[in-house]
């Protein structure tokens, strides 16, 4: 079996109580953290709704987008991720951050049990697996969503788009050289 070949990373938060935070963060080469341009991006977006919501990040990954959220003013965020090298990196980097917490799981497993919607969630998963058009279908079949719940989709774009639930309203996107950036709201 192949050993990956994980790099060390630094990320910083660039806005809220935490701006300026150092993460550490350790990576692989399928870990492609959102850049600082992009999140500043979302959390323009997101501004009006950031403060006191409920929000999940599906694919974790560094944790960045969901630390970012508390930083500005989520009330509460879960972060999933799978892998246990890079959920130990979260755990650090959220020691003493307020109302977050991580879960070590399959994504598509856990998003198959009946949930509690959220009003912001975040799908950044790996682009080379088939997993996007996956959780957004567990998401509208189980409740994880509800009228206004806002969704952040990230896509590279060489892959096909996926479809879209019909009470998903488009009302921001973005591109650039490799990736697709789309913000929905469920009607």
């Amino acid at each position: 079996m192949k050993k990956k070949n994980y790099t060390q990373k630094k990320i910083r938060i660039i806005g809220g109580f935490l701006k300026k935070k150092l993460l550490q963060v350790k990576g692989s080469f399928n870990n492609r953290p959102t850049t600082n341009k992009k999140r500043e991006t979302l959390f323009e977006w997101l501004q009006i709704k950031i403060k006191d919501s409920n929000c999940l990040d599906c694919f974790a990954g560094t944790g960045a987008l969901g630390i970012e959220a508390v930083s500005r003013g989520a009330n509460k965020v879960l972060l999933l991720e799978n892998n246990k090298i890079v959920v130990s990196y979260i755990y650090k980097n959220i020691l003493n951050v307020p109302n977050i917490s991580v879960i070590k799981t399959d994504t598509l497993k856990w998003l198959k049990k009946k949930g509690n919607s959220y009003d912001i969630i975040f799908l950044d998963p790996p682009f080379q697996q088939n997993l996007l058009q996956k959780t957004i279908f567990l998401l509208e079949e189980n409740n994880w969503t509800k009228s206004d719940t806002i969704i952040y989709i990230e896509k590279s774009k060489k892959y096909n788009f996926i479809n879209i639930p019909k009470s998903w309203m488009l009302i921001k996107s973005t591109k650039s050289k490799n990736n697709e950036y789309f913000l929905y709201m469920k009607k």
